[in-house]
């Protein structure tokens, strides 16, 4: 898995530039990005923990650390986003999957008006369900060192 995983991000470092980029993938992958899609669009976007909990498998297990593991530590997460974040949005900017590993580049803003946060999201998914999931976070500064966008 570590090799896969260093693999998916390498390319996504690389690729992230090229959103055109396309490749052919198997029914099968094409299948965990749309359950990954879903999932994150009902819970992270709708808010509503228990159709996102639909396309996660008998385990869900969390990586961020300030995360709990399983469908009650993700029904946390949602709830904490209703309350105090009930405007929150995540824009799905690119997707990437390979095999059983599907990542995401993602911008997210909790408060409308505010620059929001990068985010790449991986899953893992077994038989078609999410069963893992890593983060990685970098606020969009006021200020940037280049012209680039973040995304």
């Amino acid at each position: 898995m570590t090799v896969r995983l260093t693999t998916c991000i390498a390319s996504l470092i690389f690729l992230v530039p090229s959103i055109g980029w396309s490749q052919s993938h198997t029914a099968q992958e094409e299948s965990n990005r749309q359950a990954v899609l879903a999932f994150y669009e009902k819970g992270l976007n709708q808010k509503d923990a228990d159709a996102a909990l639909q396309f996660v498998g008998p385990r869900y297990v969390q990586h961020n650390p300030g995360a709990q593991d399983g469908p009650e530590g993700f029904r946390k997460f949602i709830a904490f986003l209703r309350e105090k974040f009930p405007q929150s949005h995540s824009e799905i900017k690119a997707s990437f999957v390979d095999g059983d590993t599907v990542i995401l580049h993602v911008h997210a803003v909790r408060e409308p008006g505010t620059r929001g946060n990068a985010i790449i999201d991986i899953f893992k998914l077994e038989q078609g369900k999410i069963v893992e999931h890593w983060d990685a976070v970098q606020p969009i500064p006021e200020k940037s060192a280049n012209d680039n966008t973040m995304f």
